[in-house]
């Protein structure tokens, strides 16, 4: 398994970027490389990446989730097969930060390639950055899911407090 661990920090408070975060249907506004995220189950989502023509679908796991705090997933394929965390870190002028750690097992003719985690870095960092302009631009998430889950299992969702602004679009 290659490791890969990118942060960045970004202008909006831990709440409002674990928020936007936990909004996977709307990554494909932000990120250049997926193509789309389907909800499955509230623990289970299919993405669908690609870089070019080449184009890859699989599906993850929540495996444990902490409102403002991160989250573990794991791919639940074997091959090509990958796990991660995202922790989210309130930063002393008043920001986040926001680190994304991954273990990539790469398949196929990726796998003989030795620099395959430094090019993940590279695509995990410019992703970041892309989230940063996207939620500092907004200046506030467009929707939230603020339960928990423990071991792949979800726990009642902790009630968010009303807003005083409303997101122009539906993020779910």
């Amino acid at each position: 398994m290659n490791t890969v661990e990118e942060m960045i920090q970004v202008a909006v408070p831990v709440r409002t970027a674990y928020n936007q975060w936990t909004q996977f249907k709307s990554f494909p506004r932000f990120m250049s490389v997926v193509k789309r995220v389907e909800q499955v189950r509230p623990a289970v989502t299919t993405w669908v990446i690609g870089w070019g023509p080449v184009r890859r679908e699989f599906e993850a796991e929540i495996v444990e989730q902490t409102p403002d705090a991160g989250l573990v997933w794991r791919s639940l394929e074997r091959r090509p097969s990958h796990r991660g965390e995202v922790s989210f870190r309130p930063t002393a002028a008043g920001g986040t930060a926001v680190t994304v750690r991954m273990q990539v097992e790469p398949r196929g003719p990726a796998s003989v390639f030795p620099d395959v985690s430094k090019m993940v870095g590279r695509v995990v960092r410019w992703e970041l950055g892309h989230f940063k302009e996207f939620i500092e631009g907004l200046g506030e998430e467009g929707g939230a899911w603020r339960g928990s889950i423990r071991n792949g299992h979800v726990l009642p969702a902790e009630p968010d407090p009303p807003r005083s602004r409303v997101a122009s679009w539906p993020v779910g």
